[in-house]
């Protein structure tokens, strides 16, 4: 509690850990989770239709690449046009434009009358999937300081179950119905978040880090109300504030990375928050960042669709790589397997839970990226159906894992006027990663070169880890604020 003024004050994280998580987070949980459920959906078309759009339109193997590519360079624009607007004019107005993005494309390339205007809409499709960090900035910034490591695990499970979703999806409509009505369908959770979008409140840490604490205060009365709790006695005051007024004075000649108060002040420019995640006290994490999540973008899609090109029947290097399903007839062989493999990310999920809060997000990534690189070094040669499926399945597991602890810790570390520009351009490059993963594990896997394919996966996946080593702060524990220092972290138990 804060008593540096007259009367008692309390900040909105000492409101939010006296309101709890309940059923107004329950809600907001929900609604961010209908945008990972429409992401992870749109992603996981492209392990189906690449084959009955090549067919359709007579596609050579680089036209049907660039199907998945375009989605990847749409998020790469979106992730970083989101984070800036979400950080200029509010987290709603960034999810009503995503919303409005993405299930508008998705729902028009169901009708795409000829290869480019596919092409087209799926980039599209793709902007509007860049504002994945949108939802999860929004999401954080209504969460208790303890335990978030946990709830923003909860969150992530969304993603798992929209692959899951999208798998049973295609196995029951491609055979049947073909990839229009797949794509069609699979925008309905974007055309829910933005039905229920007039319901959703405007983060209270927004409002705060842009003086509007009136504002603020009246959305956590509402939090208060819901939850059946009461806030503080006292005024709610900015925390942000509080820290531009004390700590940056008193950390001006410490090991700091918080930017400095004219940093904070002129942050609403898109151009000068990138000068901001690059200045000499956030450069290294940003840099290390984007590292971290080139790299989980690029084997886990890689992954994704080494299960599809291995799986096949259609592969004629070795029989060996065939699926475990060989009695299934092909159509069959590809979605039990994608469907298994999806499965994968449940375990991984649980694991990400278990040990998120315990051992620290670092430790946590570093083991989940070693793990998952030992599942995938045996596929350097040609391995039987069922452990080929049981090598990627153990991969899978580990990869979501490090994915999914890499979107807590970067919204930790990122200051409240930068987050969802810091994540959503560390987002963008992982989204680099993921343009270029289909051209290694389409074109290798096909050419026959499958040793060299999961060497260099497994060699990125090493970086990855390696670089999460070398990042500065651990954030477990750790209060959402306007400044990152490089001291110990400060425990909330």
């Amino acid at each position: 509690m804060v008593n540096n003024h007259d009367g008692p004050m309390y900040t909105l994280d000492e409101a939010l850990v006296a309101v709890g998580f309940g059923k107004f987070q329950s809600f907001v949980l929900i609604y961010a989770g209908l945008g990972s459920i429409s992401e992870a959906m749109e992603v996981m078309i492209l392990s189906f239709i690449g084959d009955s759009v090549k067919s359709k339109w007579n596609l050579s193997s680089t036209q049907e690449s660039l199907i998945t590519t375009v989605v990847f360079a749409g998020m790469l624009l979106g992730a970083y046009s989101w984070g800036v607007i979400s950080d200029k004019y509010g987290r709603r107005t960034g999810l009503l434009s995503v919303a409005l993005v993405t299930s508008g494309a998705g729902l028009l390339s169901a009708f795409s009358p000829n290869y480019i205007i596919l092409v087209i809409l799926r980039f599209l499709v793709g902007v509007g999937l860049g504002g994945g960090p949108v939802y999860t900035s929004w999401f954080l910034e209504f969460v208790p300081v303890p335990n978030r490591g946990v709830w923003m695990v909860v969150f992530s499970t969304f993603w798992t179950v929209g692959t899951i979703i999208e798998a049973s999806l295609g196995w029951l409509i491609m055979p049947r119905l073909g990839w229009r009505w797949l794509l069609a369908l699979s925008s309905v959770p974007a055309f829910a978040a933005l039905l229920f979008y007039g319901l959703t409140p405007e983060s209270p840490k927004y409002l705060c880090i842009n003086g509007q604490t009136t504002e603020a205060l009246n959305i956590m009365r509402k939090v208060a109300a819901v939850n059946q709790k009461e806030l503080p006695a006292g005024i709610l005051i900015p925390e942000s504030r509080n820290e531009l007024d004390g700590e940056f004075d008193q950390r001006a000649d410490s090991d700091s990375l918080a930017p400095s108060a004219k940093d904070i002040v002129f942050s609403n420019s898109g151009f000068s928050t990138v000068l901001i995640l690059l200045s000499s006290k956030l450069r290294r994490t940003t840099l290390l960042l984007w590292v971290v999540f080139f790299g989980n973008a690029f084997s886990y899609y890689g992954i994704i669709l080494l299960t599809s090109k291995l799986s096949s029947e259609k592969n004629h290097c070795n029989s060996s790589t065939m699926s475990l399903y060989k009695s299934k007839n092909q159509d069959d062989t590809l979605y039990i397997d994608v469907f298994v493999t999806s499965l994968a990310e449940l375990p991984g999920i649980i694991l990400s839970a278990l040990i998120v809060d315990r051992i620290g997000r670092k430790l946590s990534m570093v083991s989940m990226f070693v793990l998952g690189c030992g599942f995938l070094m045996p596929l350097v040669v040609n391995q039987s159906g069922i452990l080929t499926t049981g090598l990627l399945f153990g991969a899978r597991m580990f990869i979501i894992g490090t994915f999914t602890i890499s979107y807590i810790y970067a919204p930790e570390i990122y200051p409240t006027s930068v987050r969802a520009t810091g994540v959503g351009i560390a987002s963008s490059v992982g989204r680099v990663g993921g343009m270029i993963s289909p051209l290694v594990a389409v074109k290798l896997v096909t050419d026959c070169h499958q040793a060299a394919a999961v060497l260099l996966f497994a060699g990125v996946i090493l970086l990855s880890g390696l670089s999460v080593l070398l990042l500065p702060l651990e954030t477990k524990g750790r209060k959402l604020s306007d400044t990152v220092t490089a001291s110990a972290p400060t425990s909330s138990a």
